[in-house]
Parts: structure tokens; sequence; C-alpha cells
């Protein structure tokens, strides 16, 4: 895409202005670092344009407090006090797989995951937020604990101009094939294969 112009343009009848602002479904997978973070940067400028921001985390513990999260809460506060950016609601579905265990059966922690997509599907229906953030919602899709022909059919056939990211590793190829964009971060070097734990600031 050189100079930042699109390499065709398609006989769809739309003219420029229009194919612009058509809404986008965006994919961030892969085994590198980074394609949570990526999704929040994705946020952080939807904020600065005055969208609503909803955020959706699937997979991490509901201890877990990302810098992230943090950030943009408090730009949510700020958007309340001054109306400056836009409304950020954040919302940690399911228990939590990732970074620590809880209590509970696989039953529960599908039933968790179950719910927290039906809460984004009412979201979406209702045309909630201008941007959704599914973070770690590869993982649900790829332990059944979600319909992926259910998610990719509602993603597809979402009303308004709401854009949605969704971040994971291993994103099933049929929501791939959905998606408008769609990023593979690929692993070269990782100082944790080498012993080294995440680090405050750069891991959360």
């Amino acid at each position: 895409m050189p100079q930042g112009r699109p390499t065709t343009v398609p006989d769809d009848g739309l003219t420029t202005a229009q194919r612009r602002s058509l809404p986008l479904l965006m994919v961030h997978t892969g085994d590198g670092k980074g394609k949570s973070t990526a999704a929040f940067g994705v946020a952080l400028r939807a904020w600065n344009q005055g969208w609503d921001v909803g955020v959706f985390q699937f997979v991490k513990s509901a201890k877990w407090r990302i810098g992230e999260q943090s950030v943009l809460e408090r730009l949510g506060e700020l958007h309340e006090q001054t109306g400056e950016g836009g409304p950020v609601a954040w919302h940690k579905m399911g228990a939590g797989w990732s970074w620590s265990r809880k209590e509970g059966s696989a039953d529960d922690h599908a039933a968790d995951a179950a719910e927290g997509w039906a809460e984004v599907k009412r979201a979406l229906a209702e045309e909630r937020h201008d941007l959704y953030v599914l973070d770690e919602f590869t993982y649900p899709m790829e332990w059944g604990w979600v319909d992926v022909d259910d998610v990719v059919t509602t993603l597809r056939e979402r009303p308004g101009r709401q854009y949605v990211a969704v971040t994971g590793r291993r994103a099933h190829p049929a929501l791939v094939e959905a998606a408008d964009l769609v990023t593979e971060m690929t692993k070269v070097k990782h100082q944790m294969d080498r012993g080294q734990k995440g680090q405050r600031g750069i891991e959360w």
C-alpha cells in the first residue's frame, strides 16, 4: 500500500469516503509478542477520536490488572470529567486460565466464557460501542467454549459501524477468512526462551 493508497479500487458503487469509513474486523494472531498490545494501541487511537471503547478480556485472570486497563480506565474517567476522548468500558469475561487457575471444573470455565460471548453479542446487537477489543478470544474458540460458526456469523453480520479487534494465538481459519485485517505476529526471539520472566513495564 504505497503512500497510504490501496492497491486496488473495487467496483462496489461506493465513494472513496464511504469505503474509507466501512467498519473493520481485525485479527491479531501468531506466536509472537504484541497481539494485545497492538489492539490496545488501536483502542487508544479510537478513544482519541471520541469513540466508545469496549474491552472484553476473556482469558487472563480477573485478579490480573494489566497496565493497559489502568490507562484506559483513567482515560474513561477523564472523558466523564471533561468530555475529552470517549467512554471506556472494561469487562473481564470468564475465569482466566492464562495466568492463574481459578477453582472450578472445565465446564465452569466454559460456561463463564459462553456467558462472556453472550454479553458481547448483546452489546453488538445494541450497537453499544464503536470499538470492541475481544482480548484473548481465540482461545475460547479453540477450546470449543464458544461456537465458531456463531462467532463468525455474528461478527460478520454485526449492525451499524462497529469495529472489532480479536487477539490471541491460533486464530480459527473461519475467523481469519471473515476478517478485513489480519496480522500474524511472528516470534523471532523472546527473553522467556532463555529463562527470563516477564518484567514490570514490559509485560504488565
